[in-house]
């Protein structure tokens, strides 16, 4: 397996925590014929008080995850668990290790009984789930400040989403967590890079339209797209997005690049409208 790697994304404040997927046509995040390399991205955003860990990670880089952990946490530091899609391995694989090994206090999630969620690794009837605050994510959500010190970070369901999903916003780093949005940027190396500053080189709304129609967006061809566009454009210009940070793939820092994204998912978003097309089922090795 290739060497996993660290992207320190805000000095001293938020780290991704990079596990690299080779694109061989099993990953059903990227289409069937995608080749080169993706990474599964873990955030932690943290101040001196305590820290907040976005998704954990699948369990096939657990040791990987642990040890990048403490590479930019102390075990001692009180940590808040976010899966941001609680229903996905890749955000829930390694919670209960990390919450055996860290010192977890509590854990957010889009659904009621989160624990629940977390309990990947064993079925039997006496297994013990760690003793942590389940706490449940409703519209909009101010996170408690004492969880990460004076940090200021808001999470709100995702404006386009198949399953429960959750995005964050950072004040402090001017960042987007989106989750499995804006998630096309890959690479032909393991090693990346994985943060891109300006122009990625591949984002146009031909190509990105593909990749939704050839991932799990697939139902976006003749939607209702007119209030996922409403509620995209509202995070836009509600909040002051400098980078965004994805599960999966790129990093992507810079007020332009941000609006580019936003402005070629709009403009795919109206083309797909069922005014305009009409819905069907997409195969994934299917190409656009």
């Amino acid at each position: 397996m290739s060497e996993a790697t660290i992207t320190e994304v805000v000095k001293d404040k938020v780290y991704c925590l990079h596990n690299p997927l080779q694109l061989d046509g099993r990953l059903s995040a990227y289409p069937k014929l995608a080749r080169g390399w993706s990474t599964s991205n873990c955030y932690v955003v943290k101040e001196p008080e305590g820290a907040y860990m976005l998704d954990t990670g699948y369990f096939a880089h657990q040791q990987s995850v642990i040890a990048q952990l403490d590479q930019v946490l102390d075990r001692s530091t009180p940590l808040t668990l976010f899966p941001l899609r609680i229903t996905e391995y890749m955000s829930v694989g390694n919670a209960l290790a990390i919450s055996r090994t860290f010192n977890v206090r509590e854990c957010y999630a889009t659904t009621i009984d989160a624990l629940l969620w977390l309990d990947l690794e064993i079925s039997s009837p006496n297994r013990k789930l760690p003793d942590i605050d389940s706490k449940v994510l409703r519209g909009e959500l101010m996170l408690d400040p004492s969880g990460c010190g004076r940090r200021s970070m808001v999470a709100f369901n995702a404006p386009i989403r198949l399953l429960n999903t959750a995005w964050m916003y950072d004040e402090v780093g001017k960042i987007l967590f989106s989750s499995d949005m804006f998630t096309h940027v890959w690479s032909d190396k393991a090693e990346g890079p994985w943060l891109i500053a300006g122009d990625d080189g591949v984002t146009s709304n031909a190509f990105v339209r593909a990749f939704l129609l050839n991932t799990g967006f697939w139902w976006l061809e003749g939607a209702r797209c007119a209030p996922l566009r409403r509620n995209l454009r509202r995070v836009f210009e509600t909040y002051d997005i400098e980078m965004i940070c994805p599960g999966y793939g790129a990093i992507l820092k810079g007020r332009e690049a941000v609006k580019k994204q936003f402005d070629v998912m709009d403009a795919i978003l109206s083309d797909l409208d069922r005014s305009k097309v009409r819905p069907r089922y997409i195969r994934r090795d299917l190409l656009r």
